[in-house]
């Protein structure tokens, strides 16, 4: 460095500079941006998420949960921010922001990430009862406006048939919740037998802010 001019050791200085400012300008993906998603009956996020976290690179995964293996391999970033699939300024409006057969992905929101959550297949269920109850953990605390909590009607086959919105049968409309970080809802249901999706829309208190999940159950 000694043999270089005055000039050329300024240019170089400016060039890590600039490189340095580059970097804290990356965004980081992980807890650090957390938010949240339901935990109970688990979400296909969720899900995939606490059963293959810690070990997402196991070949069994392909025969024990195929639909968790499709989706690690479409997007692991998807898998690892499982508390990320919300849209911002939807203004109320969801089924005319989320179209049919994009509902478990929010839309195809954040540029596709989620997108194999659409997929119909035998996603892991959670057995449920009549009357049951959401449970949703918010990381962020951003409160929450209401949920609106759906079951899939009887007959729709989540196994082989994307999810749209006349599936749906609305079961419970909540108000607002505090920004405890837990929020829980009963669902009381009658004439639900076999696998159903329970489709989950949390409206967040801090901004127009909306997560939209699908969570597979069981009625036993």
């Amino acid at each position: 460095m000694r043999h270089l001019t005055k000039s050329t050791r300024r240019s170089l200085r400016t060039l890590l500079m600039a490189f340095a400012a580059m970097l804290f300008m990356v965004p980081m993906s992980g807890t650090a941006n957390a938010h949240g998603s339901v935990v109970d009956p688990a979400s296909r996020n969720y899900g995939c998420w606490l059963r293959w976290g810690s070990d997402h690179l196991n070949p069994a995964m392909q025969q024990q949960d195929p639909m968790c293996w499709q989706a690690w391999q479409a997007d692991p970033n998807a898998m690892w921010n499982w508390n990320g699939l919300y849209r911002n300024n939807v203004g109320g409006q969801h089924q005319a922001q989320i179209p049919n057969g994009q509902l478990c992905s929010g839309g195809h929101t954040e540029g596709g990430r989620y997108n194999a959550l659409d997929t119909p297949g035998a996603w892991r269920t959670t057995a449920v009862n009549d009357n049951f109850t959401v449970r949703i953990e918010d990381q962020a605390r951003h409160g929450a406006d209401y949920l609106r909590i759906y079951v899939s009607k009887q007959g729709y086959n989540p196994v082989t048939e994307p999810l749209e919105w006349n599936d749906l049968d609305l079961i419970t409309t909540t108000g607002s919740y505090p920004t405890t970080g837990v929020y829980s809802a009963q669902v009381n249901t009658s004439g639900y037998s076999g696998r159903h999706v329970v489709y989950t829309i949390w409206k967040a208190s801090h901004m127009d802010q909306v997560y939209y999940l699908c969570s597979d159950v069981d009625f036993g």
